[in-house]
């Protein structure tokens, strides 16, 4: 496996230098971009397309939330961690609902860091134990009920489950022998069914029904 690159964006330049300090001795990471507003976070991971991005919430311009919000929809297979101070239900579920596959306090230790990269990189979700406290309360809210006419087929039923295990449009074409055009148009069919705007809604929606269960 080749280096995995990654955006930094936070507006404290401290914070960024110590991002890169850290990873600039180790052999898994290289940093390509960096942003110091949500703005240009957007811009850079256009421009870069990183594996990973690391996003803070509070920025100025356009916050992390907005920021995830639009990088996610110009590229709905990018995959982003927040990094930030704030525990903040109600942050933490429009972070998660914005499509961050990662959310970690900036007192996360080195280790906590450099595993949660590698998580979502390989496609998993990296939240720590106060973080899905959170998620599990917010799941145990009585949800709308899904009426029959919009039943999920089989098939459907099959890709939410490995959209909600972190999988990409090409991984799961991967997996099922299908193409990447083909699975478009199931997430999309998907999306429409459930009444929600993206994959991680949908997520949520297959964690709440059983589905799929939170590691």
């Amino acid at each position: 496996m080749g280096k995995i690159r990654l955006l930094l964006a936070d507006d404290h330049k401290m914070v960024r230098e110590g991002l890169k300090a850290f990873f600039a001795p180790t052999d898994d990471f290289e940093v390509v971009a960096e942003a110091a507003n949500g703005l240009e976070a957007v811009e850079k991971a256009d421009q870069t397309l990183p594996d990973v991005i690391l996003l803070d919430l509070v920025m100025p311009n356009l916050d992390g939330i907005e920021a995830a919000n639009r990088i996610k929809k110009k590229n709905p297979d990018a995959k982003i961690i927040i990094i930030t101070s704030s525990l903040e239900e109600s942050q933490v579920i429009a972070s998660i609902k914005a499509g961050a596959a990662g959310y970690l306090l900036k007192d996360s230790s080195p280790l906590e860091i450099e595993e949660a990269i590698k998580k979502v990189y390989r496609g998993e979700s990296a939240f720590p134990s106060r973080i899905t406290n959170i998620m599990i309360k917010e799941l145990n809210k009585p949800s709308k009920p899904v009426s029959k006419c919009t039943t999920l087929t089989d098939r459907e039923t099959e890709i939410l489950k490995l959209i909600a295990n972190g999988m990409s449009n090409q991984e799961i074409a991967d997996q099922l022998f299908l193409s990447v055009w083909t699975v478009r148009t199931y997430v999309t069919a998907i999306l429409d069914k459930l009444s929600v705007d993206n994959r991680t809604q949908a997520t949520l929606y297959a964690l709440r029904e059983g589905l799929v269960k939170l590691d």
